[in-house]
């Protein structure tokens, strides 16, 4: 039987909007990390079949199948194709479910899967450019309501009830753990440090702040809701560049190139939800994924569940009930960043090195995304 196991995966720093990265073209982003796995692995790139990309705003350098572009940027053979993919923020872990659907179906032997965005140079919303995504019959079934992820936030807190120093607490505990996994050295291992052209090095996460206080977050005033609303700059994910991709094939290939696996892809599924809260498809897309898996909640040992506003995981902890312990043990995107398309192979990068690290059996990803969508991804390690 045919199976999706991932060997490899590596990811750039997160930089931080006009930070380290943003002097980077996104396309140079993406070779650098494709680079960075045939390095590791020693793989020979002739032997990909696609490399499948994430990305969210394709206008300007991030058009064009930028996926094509990063594999000849990369000096890949002129044979190896690449595709790009927009399911909003979950676009790379849905090029995950891609590869490994493409894998287990024979269509490939060997994949990458991955995604980029340069936030600080190709800005959110680029690609809608004051035009209206929503047509008439939209317009007809939703009212004149425009979809906003920042008001569905706004929301799921007053649907939940959480309080504005609930999410800041949240928020503050978000960049405490990353503090503690950068100083500990729990993300050397998957990041693929960035030389400039000045010969300068970015080589860890620009966005973690330290010393973060719910006091200092209080000063902070609400976006999306002026009047009585929670959700600010402070409990949100940051604006971020960065770049992630993951090796994939299957056994029978991994053994016959030498390579040994890391995990297996064990459950992958999609979950929808209303697209004006927008954010809530990653509880359902959990309860779809553990139903179909035949695993129980408590069979796992870590979740990354995408960081895109504090209400977003806590809603999703309340519904489930899992062990907070295992929510995002490393930081999330409020600490790290989420720059768009990367984020869903950043975070499953960030998933796979913790399972070996740690020895987690079962890990479960899953990200809200534009649309009132979510993917969901148990992973399985070997």
């Amino acid at each position: 039987m045919r199976d999706a196991v991932i060997v490899e995966a590596v990811r750039t720093p997160v930089g931080k909007r006009n930070g380290g990265l943003s002097g980077v073209h996104p396309a140079d982003l993406s070779a650098h990390v494709l680079r960075s796995l045939a390095g590791r692995t020693g793989i020979d790139p002739s032997v990909v079949d696609d490399v499948v990309w994430g990305c969210v705003s394709q206008i300007g350098e991030q058009t064009f199948d930028i996926a094509r572009t990063a594999v000849l940027s990369a000096g890949w053979p002129e044979t190896v194709t690449g595709v790009t993919v927009d399911r909003q923020c979950g676009s790379s872990q849905q090029s995950v479910h891609f590869a490994a659907a493409g894998l287990v179906a024979g269509q490939y032997d060997v994949v990458v899967a991955g995604g980029v965005e340069s936030m600080s140079r190709v800005p959110m919303g680029s690609s809608i450019a004051g035009a209206d995504p929503y047509g008439a019959d939209f317009t007809a079934r939703y009212g004149d309501v425009r979809p906003n992820q920042g008001v569905g936030a706004e929301m799921i807190a007053e649907r939940w009830g959480f309080s504005r120093t609930q999410l800041d607490e949240y928020s503050v505990a978000s960049h405490e753990k990353a503090a503690a996994a950068q100083d500990e050295g729990r993300f050397d291992g998957q990041i693929a440090p960035v030389t400039l052209p000045d010969g300068t090095v970015v080589s860890r996460d620009e966005g973690i702040r330290r010393g973060s206080s719910v006091e200092s977050l209080a000063g902070l005033k609400t976006v999306f809701k002026p009047e009585g609303g929670v959700i600010t700059a402070g409990n949100a994910s940051q604006i971020s560049d960065g770049s992630a991709a993951l090796l994939m094939m299957t056994s029978e290939k991994a053994r016959e190139l030498g390579l040994t696996p890391i995990v297996r892809v064990h459950t992958a599924v999609l979950a929808g939800a209303d697209p004006v809260i927008m954010l809530t498809a990653p509880i359902p897309a959990t309860q779809k994924a553990l139903a179909k898996s035949g695993l129980r909640l408590d069979e796992i040992g870590a979740f990354e569940v995408n960081e895109a506003f504090a209400p977003v995981p806590l809603a999703w902890l309340a519904d489930l009930g899992a062990d907070a312990k295992g929510l995002n043990p490393n930081g999330g995107a409020i600490a790290l960043g989420h720059p768009l398309g990367g984020s869903g192979a950043r975070l499953m990068t960030t998933l796979v090195h913790h399972m070996r690290d740690q020895g987690v059996r079962y890990g479960l990803q899953t990200m809200c995304e534009g649309g009132g969508q979510a993917n969901a991804t148990i992973l399985e390690l070997l």
